[in-house]
């Protein structure tokens, strides 16, 4: 682990209680700024809640066997919180200030502001949001080349992936620390640009939506979706990235059934995107051809494979759904 490293969050809520649960579970101490100015009795009842919420959390995780629960005490201790006016105190301190307030533009250029008031000069500012692009927030902050997004996946504590998505303006290095520091305390960062959705919530969102209309549809109770996703495309791709199983099974398996699909349901929502029908084109369908989404060609096939399969089949022990094999039937 680097250095003990002091931390702040914009915004004491949901977002930044679970990141501050997690920074502090690393060692590094964490700041919940309030972002807004209230009374002494209102901010009183929120650093309460707070603090009683993230022990609360961590409590149960430890409950539930992550960690020992004698490691609370310790994890407490690295996270306080601040309020609005004392906001200059905590920012100066901080390496790297997480914005975490609502959807908001004003509540984010305010937040924007405070960063750039009072943080350090090497400080780096990242936006939570899981709406907005990085292209669009730069405008707000004069540190730009400080700046990018990080979109923490809920709940924070326990989902590894953080999307990072840095700004025209953001600096090279800027991208690499927030990564080697996410890295560092057990994070799984990946980069995208501004775009609308980011990565996960663009997928999602049209998985989700496909599930609701099967049921609209009458295709299938929402019980069995569920079960299908569960145990058919959640398992599946808790193994193999989604490009990574167009290239185990074959580019022109997705080809062809998205094909059948677009005709069939009578929809362009099915239709292949280009870069499917080019590497159809130009022979790049997988593992069978030696390249598609992935180089195969330096790559040791058959034991690639077989440690895929041993990961499958210890997905499906912890589903609890191995079996023995039938010797006998009487």
């Amino acid at each position: 682990m680097t250095q003990a490293m002091t931390l702040a969050s914009i915004g004491a809520g949901r977002m930044g209680r679970g990141i501050a649960q997690c920074v502090a579970y690393h060692g590094h101490h964490v700041r919940l700024i309030d972002a807004k100015t209230r009374s002494g009795e209102a901010f009183a009842e929120l650093e309460e809640g707070a603090i009683a919420e993230i022990e609360r959390d961590l409590t149960l995780m430890a409950e539930l066997g992550a960690f020992d629960k004698t490691a609370v005490p310790a994890i407490m201790a690295r996270i306080s919180v601040v309020a609005h006016e004392d906001a200059g105190a905590a920012l100066c301190e901080a390496s790297i200030v997480f914005e975490a307030v609502p959807e908001v533009r004003a509540a984010k250029e305010q937040a924007f502001a405070l960063f750039d008031r009072f943080a350090g000069e090497e400080a780096i500012l990242a936006s939570t949001t899981s709406t907005m692009l990085s292209s669009d927030l730069v405008a707000l902050t004069e540190n730009k080349a400080r700046f990018l997004n990080a979109h923490w996946l809920n709940p924070a504590f326990l989902v590894p992936l953080v999307e990072l998505s840095p700004a025209g303006e953001t600096a090279p290095e800027t991208t690499q620390t927030l990564k080697r520091f996410l890295e560092d305390i057990g994070k799984v960062p990946v980069v995208c640009s501004a775009s609308p959705g980011y990565i996960v919530p663009r997928i999602q969102a049209l998985a989700m939506n496909e599930a609701a209309r099967l049921v609209e549809e009458g295709v299938a109770s929402a019980e069995d979706v569920d079960k299908a996703v569960l145990y058919g495309f959640g398992l599946r791709f808790a193994v193999l990235g989604l490009l990574e199983f167009v290239d185990w099974g074959g580019g022109d398996i997705l080809y062809y059934a998205s094909r059948y699909l677009q005709g069939a349901l009578e929809t362009d929502r099915f239709e292949a995107p280009e870069i499917v029908q080019r590497n159809m084109e130009e022979g790049r369908i997988g593992m069978k051809t030696g390249q598609g989404f992935y180089d195969y060609g330096e790559m040791d096939v058959d034991a690639y494979r077989k440690d895929r399969l041993k990961a499958f089949i210890q997905a499906v022990d912890r589903a609890g759904l191995r079996r023995d094999p039938v010797l006998a039937k009487s």
